[in-house]
């Protein structure tokens, strides 16, 4: 198999680019579906949110094994052959039956789907010279950041215009457009070529022991993370059963990989110090990132009353921005220090969110929370780039899709963890604050009888009392996102020192490979 034909570079980063946005897209769109899923499925609103579970699950498992298995299956038949699974499970998503048959095709989607971002990395990685890779990452980031703004919009659209098999099907006419054009542009670069040939004079040898061990703890840490709130944490014995046997099986993991010649996950990546500290960055940068993901569109919905579309408004020009200061953030890496520019990413981070905290009310007009957005997401575009440049300095380019395996794990796990915070913040802050203002709503208190006296002038007392209660009901709520946003830029101002752990790069250090 030829190298990769330098003329295409631009082609290969829209097709796998797309790849990517097609996968993170799936992450969310079902999201909004969920009710209409259980209804026509006959199943409860808590056995359609497996739908989700199951997804997420199998991403987590297969994501630290993408490097492994590009190096035994060949990158370029990995990736033509994930596409093709992904597209197949989608449709089998869209025509299930029944419940149990579409969270088995939800597994499958989530295998297959677990490879287009680390393998789209490291093919744009060798298809760019490293002249070009800041281009590159512009290109490909309009895939990762557009994909959970747009998706909750666009599932909603769909569902209420046609049904929610639609969200799933649409992918089959994608799917063959990009398995057709990824067999005719995508191509295994000598060095992974090389790779491979030395593979096969090697005796194969399968790490059984780790794989189970990958499957046993991502899973149950990623089950844990997503039904934690919904069974009130520790206090059910579900959750701190999947609590002892994750912790428990990824200790067994480090323990095992690191021993083993042959390692499926390669942990001794870690030894770097550049790349310990960059995973640890990505992690909490993954946190707040889509922790506030998650809080943005909830409060437009649940307090504001905002459709699913006209919040998915007021997350795309955030989006659109991130994406616009990409090649900025790639160019000026190149001359700033990038931990100083990270630290500064992270600062600006934590200051976006301060101002969404100080400005959050129920009187909120939609430009203003697009402006709100916005400033939340400005610093991220320069934490990204930096990050990456830090990751890759020092290691060897055969383990470039080792590193971009383990990286988007770390991604995916503080991803998780800030899911989880943000809801188990706010559902709790929810209920301290309903609490304290329950107890200033006496009916001795004269500001409290003037009110009623005038909604009872045009409603009877039962519905004054009523409205009352759903005032006391929203303010608590805004009272708690305020809070989460205050809880997120303290942790962005607490990682900024971290990153210098790190080495400074040399002046000679080669471009970032990729965004993550």
């Amino acid at each position: 198999m030829a190298a990769a034909p330098t003329a295409t570079p631009y082609w290969l980063a829209a097709v796998v680019g797309f790849g990517a946005f097609m996968e993170v897209l799936d992450t969310s769109i079902a999201n909004v579906s969920l009710s209409h899923i259980a209804g026509s499925l006959a199943a409860s609103q808590e056995e359609a949110t497996w739908v989700l579970t199951s997804y997420l699950v199998a991403n987590a498992i297969i994501l630290p094994m993408t490097g492994w298995l590009s190096n035994v299956i060949g990158r370029r038949r990995y990736y033509i052959a994930s596409i093709i699974l992904f597209t197949l499970a989608s449709v089998l998503c869209g025509l299930a039956p029944s419940l149990p048959v579409l969270i088995v095709a939800r597994v499958l989607q989530g295998l297959a789907g677990g490879a287009l971002q680390p393998v789209s990395q490291a093919i744009l990685s060798d298809a760019f010279p490293q002249s070009k890779r800041g281009t590159a990452m512009a290109i490909y980031a309009m895939a990762v950041i557009c994909g959970p703004a747009i998706g909750p919009p666009l599932g909603g659209l769909i569902t209420d215009t046609f049904s929610w098999h639609w969200i799933f099907l649409l992918n089959a006419p994608v799917g063959v457009l990009l398995a057709i054009a990824a067999f005719r542009l995508v191509h295994d670069s000598p060095a992974q070529l090389e790779a491979q040939r030395l593979r096969r004079t090697e005796t194969f040898t399968v790490d059984y022991l780790g794989f189970a061990l990958i499957v046993i703890g991502m899973g149950t840490l990623q089950i844990m993370l997503d039904k934690g709130q919904q069974e009130d944490w520790l206090d059910s014995g579900f959750i701190r059963g999947c609590l002892f046997v994750s912790v428990s099986a990824l200790l067994a993991l480090i323990v095992w990989e690191l021993r083993h010649p042959h390692p499926i996950v390669n942990l001794r990546l870690l030894k770097n110090r550049n790349f310990a500290t960059s995973n640890l960055l990505i992690f909490f940068m993954g946190m707040a990132m889509f922790g506030i993901i998650v809080l943005m569109p909830q409060f437009t919905q649940s307090v504001l009353g905002y459709s699913a579309l006209d919040a998915g408004i007021v997350m795309s020009p955030g989006a659109l921005l991130m994406f616009c200061m990409m090649p900025l953030a790639a160019r000026v890496a190149t001359k700033v220090e990038p931990r100083a520019l990270i630290s500064v990413g992270f600062v600006v981070f934590g200051a976006g969110l301060l101002v969404t905290a100080h400005f959050t009310s129920l009187g909120l007009a939609q430009h203003q929370l697009v402006l709100m957005r916005m400033a939340q997401v400005a610093g991220i575009a320069f934490l990204m780039v930096p990050i990456n440049m830090l990751a890759y300095v020092g290691l060897p380019p055969s383990e470039g899709g080792n590193a971009s395996a383990l990286l988007n794990l770390m991604r995916n796990l503080g991803s998780g963890v800030g899911i989880s915070l943000a809801v188990s913040w706010l559902s709790r802050g929810v209920q301290m604050h309903q609490a304290q203002l329950v107890d200033r709503v006496s009916l001795l208190d004269p500001a409290y009888q003037q009110t009623i006296a005038t909604l009872g002038r045009r409603f009877d007392i039962d519905t004054a009392h009523a409205m009352i209660a759903g005032m006391v009901q929203k303010q608590a709520m805004v009272l708690a996102y305020i809070d989460d946003y205050h809880y997120f830029a303290l942790l962005a101002f607490l990682i900024a020192p971290l990153i210098w752990f790190a080495k400074k790069p040399p002046a000679d250090a080669p471009p970032p490979p990729l965004v993550h």
